[in-house]
């Protein structure tokens, strides 16, 4: 096992650990959370023994085999595949040893370097190579070319797939999903959680964390401190704690407020069922764990947008793409006030090509783009972190502006981002990825768009900033389109999604776990390919009467589910016309108490009324979802 005793970790004159202590159990899976700048990643150098601690001491078995997923970008002539087998330091030492026998002539040390080779599965080698490589979204055609040829997201997957390929006993990833599109990091979820050994990661990214890890150890405070679950579990634990102190009541209510208002508004347009039940369970745990946030040094929210257009923009039989390659075709979408769409689709399928086509960035191939009068946009991808002035400050970026604008007013709004005295004055040359992400978004916000472009906007963001990107995105008034491997993101800020594949952009009915079953689907249909026409043909009439089975059993809760709605608008109606009646001054003179007390009554009674309602509707909704997945 790994041992912390006493850790001190010293960086210039500030501390990033003190004292602090741990214990890493052999084939644990824990995430290392904390904000930027606490001592994740110098944790990860001090176990790699790349770094000293000043105090205390750090013990890792002799025997145990450690990998790690280079930060650095690959810079290498070998070929993609070579590249990443050299992961397997192993296997590559027995293959020089083999070369050495071989010219030698040694053919009983030859023999044994066989066993050894076998031993270790190095004549699948080439095998598993492909199969990391496929998982994490490479084509097959790319195996014999250069790693020096790819753009440094995919060089970051192919260290990736190095770290993966090693036979280790300690992995340690620090953000392996950050150049991930949703599909390839819902690969790598699953073969962490076959990994044997025992693994440290580092993420901003609460859902993957929650399908990987069993443990936390927040870095709060220069100490290291346990959890056992994963992170919605470390949510609840620490929200307990938090919400005892008073000194942080106030803040707590402010948040739940907001929460429960965002949670009103979408259930008003909650015309889907089965999303509207996944979201709204979503809402009610957030509000539970609220106070778990409630010390983050974010606090910011999208100002008010002014004037709308209805539609703010609209493509019309647009072929999107580049030259004279068409990489997406014939989408129509009118985005209107309020619209909240996630893209979904495989690296490569067109989703980050319609984001920039929507952001004008790039010239449609043919057909309509059409502005509405009043759009105001708002576009964030990675490439605006590369645009910043790395020598003016964070403030200099948002007078050139605005000139207009007070110096104490920036610097109220940049406060808000975590950016406070001197840090908003200093050029940003020294800023790291996350720093920098977070003024890109911070200039967006600035502008107040009424149209949000988002292409991975969480990337190199810590979780508390994910946390309060996703707080102040559920209240923002004007529309929102989001590219995101961020499940939880997604879940809490969109209420509809475009499925990019095949050249298409169209809508998708279901949510991320329907999509998730999608994907399954489409490998299975992948393998299953060379099935012939003939045998699908013969199974049409089963497949009718199979359907008409599903429907009998299904028809009486979505019936159910049909009569709890109808009941729930009627209570809404009547809850509104409670809260307008109660919203008349002259109910609280004192000739009107009993009037008063009887629309109170109403209102608790109503309000109880709701409650049971929606709780019926969750139920009967989990009953035909179960149902639905066992037919």
């Amino acid at each position: 096992m790994i041992t912390l005793e006493e850790i001190s970790l010293q960086r210039g004159s500030k501390f990033l650990l003190e004292q602090a202590s741990a214990v890493f159990h052999p084939g644990q899976k824990i995430a290392l959370i904390g904000a930027n700048g606490t001592g994740k990643s110098s944790l990860f150098q001090l176990l790699l023994g790349q770094l000293s601690a000043d105090d205390g001491t750090a013990s890792i078995p002799q025997q145990w085999r450690i990998a790690h997923m280079a930060q650095e970008v690959a810079t290498s002539e070998r070929n993609a595949l070579d590249y990443i087998i050299d992961g397997d330091q192993q296997l590559r030492a027995i293959e020089a040893e083999m070369q050495q026998a071989e010219q030698s002539d040694n053919h009983e040390k030859l023999a044994i370097l066989h066993e050894q080779l076998d031993t270790i599965d190095g004549y699948n080698a080439k095998v598993r190579a492909e199969q990391l490589m496929l998982g994490l979204g490479f084509q097959l055609r790319d195996i014999n070319k250069s790693a020096n040829s790819f753009s440094g997201g995919w060089r970051i997957r192919l260290n990736l797939a190095q770290a993966l390929m090693s036979s280790s006993d300690l992995l340690l990833l620090d953000e392996p999903t950050n150049h991930l599109d949703l599909d390839a990091e819902l690969w790598l979820e699953q073969w962490l959680q076959r990994y044997q050994g025992s693994l440290l990661l580092i993420s901003h990214d609460r859902d993957f964390i929650d399908s990987v890890c069993e443990g936390i150890v927040h870095i709060e405070h220069k100490r290291l401190n346990t959890y056992k679950g994963n992170y919605s579990a470390f949510e609840r634990q620490r929200a307990e704690r938090l919400a005892q102190q008073q000194a942080n009541y106030e803040k707590q209510q402010v948040r739940k407020a907001e929460i429960n208002d965002f949670v009103r508004r979408f259930r008003a347009k909650a015309t889907k069922a089965k999303q509207a039940q996944s979201r709204l369970k979503e809402l009610a745990r957030m509000e539970d764990i609220a106070p778990a946030h409630i010390d983050s040094p974010f606090d910011f929210s999208f100002p008010e947008p002014g004037k709308f257009s209805d539609p703010l923009l609209n493509l019309s039989h647009a072929h999107l793409g580049y030259g004279d390659t068409i990489i997406v075709k014939e989408v129509n979408l009118s985005i209107h006030p309020g619209s909240r769409i996630g893209l979904l689709g495989a690296n490569g399928a067109g989703k980050s090509t319609m984001i920039k086509s929507l952001a004008n960035e790039i010239a449609l191939l043919s057909g309509d783009f059409t502005e509405g009068e009043n759009l105001q946009l708002g576009y964030f991808s990675q490439h605006q972190l590369e645009a910043l002035d790395l020598d003016a400050s964070p403030a200099l970026h948002l007078q050139r502006i605005s000139p207009k604008a007070r110096e104490q007013e920036i610097r109220n709004f940049l406060g808000g981002f975590n950016f406070h005295g001197d840090m908003a004055m200093e050029p940003i040359r020294h800023f790291s990825g996350g720093e920098k992400a977070r003024l890109a978004l911070a200039i967006v916000v600035w502008q107040k768009p009424n149209l949000l472009l988002l292409d991975e906007p969480t990337n190199h963001l810590d979780l508390e900033m994910c946390h309060a990107l996703t707080v102040a995105l559920q209240a923002f008034a004007g529309a929102v389109i989001v590219v995101s491997h961020d499940r939880h993101l997604l879940r809490n800020t969109v209420d509809q999604f475009l499925l990019v594949a095949d050249g298409k952009a169209d809508l998708f009915e279901g949510d991320l776990d329907d999509y998730s079953r999608w994907l399954m689907t489409q490998k299975k249909s992948a393998n299953n390919k060379d099935d012939g026409p003939d045998d699908k043909a013969g199974n049409k009439k089963e497949q009718r009467q199979l359907a008409a089975e599903i429907r009998k059993k299904l028809n009486p809760i979505t019936n159910a589910i049909k009569k709890i709605e109808k009941q729930m608008t009627k209570t809404d109606v009547r809850l509104s016309e409670i809260e307008a009646s109660l919203g008349d001054n002259a109910l609280y003179e004192a000739e009107h108490k009993d009037k008063l007390q009887a629309l109170l009554q109403d209102q608790a009674t109503v309000s109880q009324e709701k409650a049971q309602q929606e709780e019926t509707w969750l139920e009967l909704n989990d009953e035909l979802e179960s149902l639905q997945n066992t037919l």
